[in-house]
């Protein structure tokens, strides 16, 4: 069974590395390219406000059915697993609506502060978090 479980949690992170490596193809972002021009000399990109909605969160549901698979096989604890897909739902819950609200201002805040609302937006960065945390709690409760 052990090996049943590495099998998932190995599913799980290649699902986050196929989401960020076909992020061209899957999803519409037309803030892609602006984003990885180093000096931002890109124009601020047109886009349609529905489609990039949707696509954030089609992508955010693919992150965080990957995210739970981890932590669901990792821990083999599903009351850890419900409770990493409520942080991870808090989380985008409070940086979705400030990244569309940069977006809405062309990024007027500033460049830096959009790129990382940007990133905790469409990359499961609360799960660098999640893991190491349930961790600790699990040695602490041996």
């Amino acid at each position: 069974m052990k090996i049943l479980s590495w099998f998932l949690v190995l599913l799980g992170i290649l699902g986050l590395i196929a989401v960020r490596v076909f992020e061209g193809s899957l999803f519409y972002d037309p803030f892609l390219d602006y984003f990885h021009e180093v000096n931002n000399s890109l124009p601020f990109p047109d886009f349609e406000w529905g489609k990039l909605i949707v696509s954030h969160l089609f992508r955010f549901l693919l992150n965080l059915f990957f995210s739970c698979l981890i932590i669901q096989f990792w821990f083999n604890n599903s009351q850890w697993t419900i409770q990493g897909a409520v942080l991870i739902v808090i989380v985008f819950a409070i940086t979705f609506p400030m990244y569309l609200y940069c977006v809405s201002g062309h990024f007027e805040m500033g460049q830096l502060f959009s790129f990382y609302m940007r990133r905790f937006v469409i990359q499961p960065l609360i799960l660098l978090l999640i893991i190491p945390m349930f961790y600790y709690r699990k040695h602490i409760n041996k």
